[in-house]
C-alpha cells in the first residue's frame, strides 16, 4: 500500500557551528517531519549535535545517523542514547552501523568480525535502554527513558540487512536511494514486522527542472566509486554509470558526464510536482522517511525551495 513518507532533511555535516541553530529551527518553522545529523570521520560529534539540535527546537524529530559500532562501548553508547531519549522523549532515532570500513582502518578500530561486533552491541544497548542487562551491566532506573527510541541499522550488505531485519526497529540506505534499490533491500531485510525505512538523497528544487539538475549535479559526484557502487545494483544504467566513472579523470569531471535523467533518478531534483512524484514512488517502494541532502552553496537558503514539496 502506498503512503506519503515523512519528509526530513539533513544537517550538511560541514556546515559552519554558527549556521547550526538557523538551518535547524528554520526545518521545523517550514513544517519537516525530521531532521538528521551525521558522524562522518573529521566533522561533527554525533551525539553532541543530536543533543543541540534537539534543545535548540519543539517539534521536529531528530534522527542521529550513524555511531559506529566499533569505535564506541555499548554501556557507554547506551548511556548517551538514554539521555537523549530521557531528555526528549518520543523525538530521537538513533541509527548504529559498522562505519565505513576505511575510515575505521584510519583509526584503527575495524573488526575481525563486523558483523558479529555489530548484532553484540545492538542488542547491549537495546537491551540496556530498557533497563535489561546489557554488556555485563545495567543502567540506573533514574536515567532509563519512559520512551525507547527507535533503534535503526545503516548498513548495505546483504547480510547486513538481514541482520537488520532481525534486531533493528528499521534501517537507514545508502545514498542515493532509488525505488529500485529500496526493494531489493527490503527484500533482503525481511523484517517480520513493522520495519522503518529511512532514505538519504540529494536535493534540489526550483520552478524549472533544468536548474534543479544543474544545483544537485555536483553533489553526485561520488556516486560510482568502487565503495559507493555495490548498492545500485538495480539500477537500469548501473554498467554505463560504472563505464563513466572509469572513464573520468576526477569526481568534478564524471559529475559533469552524468545526463540530465541519470541525476533525476540519483537524486530528488526537480519542479516540486516531479520531486513530490519521486518522493511518492519511495514511498510505494516502502520507504517511510525520505531525508534531502540540500543541494547548493547555502544549505538554509535551500530549505525553503525543498519545502515546497510539504
Amino acid at each position: 500500500m502506498s503512503h506519503r513518507p515523512d519528509i526530513a532533511v539533513m544537517l550538511p555535516r560541514d556546515l559552519r557551528a554558527d549556521r547550526v541553530r538557523e538551518f535547524v529551527t528554520t526545518a521545523e518553522q517550514l513544517g519537516f517531519d525530521e531532521v538528521w545529523v551525521v558522524e562522518d570521520l573529521g566533522f561533527h560529534g554525533g551525539v553532541a549535535q543530536a543533543a543541540t539540535v534537539l534543545a535548540w527546537t519543539e517539534r521536529i524529530r531528530v534522527g542521529l545517523g550513524i555511531l559506529p559500532a566499533a569505535v564506541r562501548n555499548p554501556a557507554f553508547t547506551a548511556m548517551e542514547v538514554a539521555t537523549l531519549a530521557a531528555l526528549f522523549p518520543g523525538r530521537v532515532d538513533v541509527g548504529m552501523g559498522h562505519g565505513l570500513p576505511g575510515w575505521m582502518r584510519e583509526v584503527g578500530t575495524w573488526p575481525a568480525r563486523p558483523l558479529a561486533l555489530l548484532e553484540e552491541s545492538v542488542r547491549a544497548v537495546r537491551a540496556l535502554v530498557a533497563g535489561e542487562e546489557g554488556a555485563g551491566t545495567r543502567l540506573d532506573p533514574a536515567v532509563v527513558p519512559d520512551v525507547v527510541p527507535r533503534l535503526l541499522l545503516g548498513v548495505r550488505g546483504p547480510r547486513s540487512l538481514a541482520l537488520s531485519g532481525r534486531i533493528a526497529d528499521g534501517t537507514i540506505l545508502a545514498e542515493p536511494a532509488t525505488p529500485e534499490y529500496v526493494r531489493a533491500s527490503l527484500d533482503l531485510i525481511d523484517p517480520a514486522g513493522p520495519h522503518r525505512v529511512v532514505t538519504y538523497n540529494v536535493g534540489a528544487v526550483a520552478d524549472d527542472a533544468a536548474d534543479a539538475i544543474a544545483l544537485a549535479r555536483p553533489a553526485l559526484e561520488w556516486i560510482g566509486e568502487p565503495d559507493w557502487a555495490t548498492h545500485l545494483a538495480d539500477l537500469p544504467f548501473r554498467d554505463e554509470l560504472v563505464a563513466v566513472r572509469a572513464a573520468s579523470g576526477t569526481r568534478a569531471d564524471f559529475a559533469a558526464a552524468l545526463p540530465d535523467e541519470w541525476v533525476a533518478e540519483l537524486a530528488l531534483a526537480g519542479t516540486p510536482d516531479q520531486v513530490r512524484g519521486r518522493i511518492a514512488s519511495l514511498g510505494e517502494a516502502g520507504v517511510s522517511s525520505s531525508v534531502f541532502i540540500p543541494a547548493g552553496p547555502d544549505p538554509v537558503a535551500a530549505l525553503a525551495d525543498l519545502a515546497r514539496v510539504l
